[in-house]
């Protein structure tokens, strides 16, 4: 569901290429619109091109096919009957905070730039639309207008209202519909999922099983690679390239998505017993450490004493890899805007008490 590119962009961009082949080729904006440039190609003609198409296939490079959201669904979703779990009561909150997530990634929306916000916990600081260009995600997109039209409001307070969760009937408004829906149709669109109609009794409902597993397969790779895995390096691949913004951080919030919307036990079923509970705490320890700004520096703990050789390392060796996730994403953070990260980190904090939230 990315922003498509329009022919203009793309007639410019073939043409450009032909004139720095041929070395005749130059480029002018005179005598063009005011919102548009002019290339003229090697025969002489002039073509129009909008510069902000040039930017929108440049966002793209640096943004994976699957959302936050979409990749929490394909966690959760059964192969076979397309249905999610009836009973998760989770879910629903924390695909409203991939929502926030997902746009301070994408560089929509900041904290406020405010020396004083540093007093207030995560949660507690506003954020405001720094970049109100369209993303061409659906759900991302409503969300980004209900905030640049909206009073200024907390981390917090936004994932609250966009689940629904408030006492307050004039904003009520806010609340996010059918998300799950549109999440499962946005991913039929992509070609992940297919769409089925089954009777249920009384009724027909519609499910979205698989169509494409290795889609489902990679999401549950890169999850497998950062629980179960001696290496904290996040394999690229051709839905997660290596020329994605953020891709340890990104990762990282999508685990600790999964683990807050109980799909999390989906991507570790495979594994025995004790790498399953490792999987668990990892993901707990990175939660703590993602929760905070600046994220969280990792100590090992001491080897128990009694403690098998086996144990011992196995601990090291868990307690090096999420200091070596750590180390990226940090590497990431400080190249990127403290202040969409922050918003990250704010979401992240929300998922670690889920249980005492919900």
């Amino acid at each position: 569901m990315g922003m498509g590119m329009g022919a203009p962009g793309d007639a410019a961009r073939r043409g450009s290429s032909h004139a720095s082949g041929s070395g005749s080729g130059s480029a002018s904006a005179s005598g063009g619109p005011s919102s548009g440039t002019q290339a003229t190609t090697g025969t002489g003609h002039k073509i129009a091109f909008d510069p902000q198409d040039l930017e929108t296939r440049d966002e793209e490079l640096e943004q994976p096919l699957l959302t936050l959201m979409e990749e929490i669904i394909l966690l959760g979703i059964k192969d076979k009957s397309g249905l999610l779990s009836f009973w998760n009561d989770n879910i629903s909150y924390t695909l409203r905070g991939c929502i926030v997530m997902e746009l301070a990634l994408r560089g929509r929306i900041a904290v406020i730039r405010d020396p004083n916000r540093r007093r207030f916990p995560l949660a507690d600081r506003y954020i405001e639309v720094v970049d109100d260009r369209m993303t061409g995600e659906v759900l991302l997109d409503e969300a980004l207008k209900m905030m640049k039209v909206s009073e200024r409001m907390s981390i917090g307070s936004w994932v609250d209202l966009m689940s629904g969760e408030t006492w307050n009937v004039m904003k009520i408004g806010y609340q996010l519909k059918q998300v799950r829906e549109r999440l499962a149709k946005g991913l039929v669109d992509k070609g992940v999922l297919r769409t089925e109609k089954k009777n249920f009794l009384l009724f027909d409902m519609a499910t979205h099983p698989v169509a494409d597993p290795t889609m489902k397969e990679e999401v549950l790779r890169r999850v497998l690679n950062l629980l179960a895995s001696r290496t904290a390096a996040v394999h690229s691949s051709s839905t997660y390239p290596e020329t994605v913004k953020y891709r340890t951080i990104r990762a990282v919030c999508m685990v600790c998505a999964a683990y807050a919307a109980n799909v999390l036990e989906n991507a570790l079923v495979h594994l025995s017993y004790d790498a399953r509970e490792q999987g668990f705490t990892k993901c707990d320890e990175l939660l703590q450490e993602f929760s905070q700004w600046p994220f969280g520096r990792v100590t090992t703990g001491p080897v128990v004493v009694g403690q098998s050789h086996t144990t011992a390392n196995s601990d090291a060796t868990a307690g090096a890899n999420l200091a070596e996730i750590t180390r990226l994403a940090k590497n990431e953070a400080s190249q990127g805007n403290e202040l969409h990260l922050e918003i990250v980190a704010g979401v992240v904090s929300i998922l670690a008490r889920m249980d005492s939230l919900l």
